[in-house]
């Protein structure tokens, strides 16, 4: 093996862990909103289904909630990448 691809090797490496670090951060950057709008529409679905008003609510607070959670998730997993 050539020292030059050996370099190559090491380049693509560090190319596809730039691509992981950017799949990590878009991921981050839908989690909130995403989840947001799924509980609120499963909350309002809910609320047409059962004639009721206030699930859609919890359901926008729940949706809330969970893409706070998957944002620890991700931002741990990056961080013990990060150590290895």
């Amino acid at each position: 093996m050539t020292p030059q691809s050996a370099n190559d090797g090491n380049d693509r490496k560090e190319v596809l862990r730039g691509f992981v670090r950017a799949e990590s951060m878009v991921q981050i950057a839908l989690a909130v909103p995403l989840s947001t709008i799924i509980g609120w529409g499963l909350g309002d679905w809910l609320d047409h289904k059962l004639h009721q008003s206030w699930i859609s609510i919890l359901g926008l607070v729940l949706g809330a909630v969970a893409g706070f959670v998957q944002i620890v998730r991700v931002a741990n997993q990056a961080n013990r990448r990060d150590d290895k």
